[in-house]
């Protein structure tokens, strides 16, 4: 079950820039040479025979391993909202045993994966299921993207405090400036940064600010080097 190399990457809530650190990150592995592949176990939202946004995205970062929508993102679902009650609204009941195939292509077909969660970091994916149990199932180290806007502090500290106690490793946190117009968003971050390392040991390992083009990050805003060990295979 176990991948040679990857992160799991998830967030404070949905909508905080999961897919464009993950898409960065398989970027980042790929200039190293590394054969890199994006994986999206659970995704809510698309048309019935389309595929879903973030899963797409995936795909095309992951090109070069010639896997497709359904390897990458084998539980899509047709509603946008909790994936218990999209599950439901199609008559399904979600199981780990339905990635098997597509985890199984991934060892395979990859030598470093990244994982998105779907939302934050303990969503319910069905009655005895949840993304913090894939997360622990998978065993990948956790990255967080925290949203900056009114908020994150606590949204930030609550998911750093969940992803240690259910005993993963959270390797650090990558900061997505979501709100212009937010006040003192600097100080915020600041007190934020202090706040993970200290409770934590959890830095900061990119800060990106508010972009003109959501779907690219620039390299500079990662730091490279303390991401390294976790993309290349050992």
């Amino acid at each position: 079950m176990r991948f040679r190399a990857g992160l799991f990457v998830t967030g404070t809530d949905t909508g905080v820039g999961k897919t464009l650190v993950s898409s960065a990150l398989i970027g980042l592995a790929q200039s190293w040479g590394v054969r890199a592949a994006g994986f999206k176990p659970v995704a809510a939202g698309c048309s019935p025979g389309g595929v879903n946004e973030d899963v797409a995205a995936l795909v095309q970062a992951s090109a070069q391993t010639g896997l497709g929508a359904g390897d990458l993102g084998p539980i899509q679902l047709r509603a946008a909202c909790a994936p218990t009650v999209a599950a439901s609204l199609e008559g399904r009941e979600l199981s780990m045993f339905d990635l098997n195939p597509a985890i199984e292509r991934l060892r395979r077909d990859a030598d470093c994966v990244i994982v998105e969660g779907v939302g934050g970091f303990d969503v319910p994916l069905s009655k005895t299921w949840s993304t913090a149990q894939l997360a622990q199932t998978l065993g990948l180290p956790v990255l967080l993207v925290v949203g900056v806007r009114l908020g994150c502090m606590n949204h930030a500290i609550l998911t750093a405090r969940a992803v240690q106690a259910d005993g993963l490793p959270l390797i650090g946190w990558i900061a997505n400036r979501l709100d212009p117009d937010m006040l003192c968003s600097d100080e915020t971050l600041a007190d934020l940064e202090h706040v993970l390392l200290h409770r934590f040991k959890t830095p900061c390992l990119g800060r990106i600010q508010r972009l003109d083009s959501p779907a690219y990050i620039p390299p500079e805003a990662l730091h490279a080097d303390a991401l390294r060990p976790y993309l290349l295979p050992a």
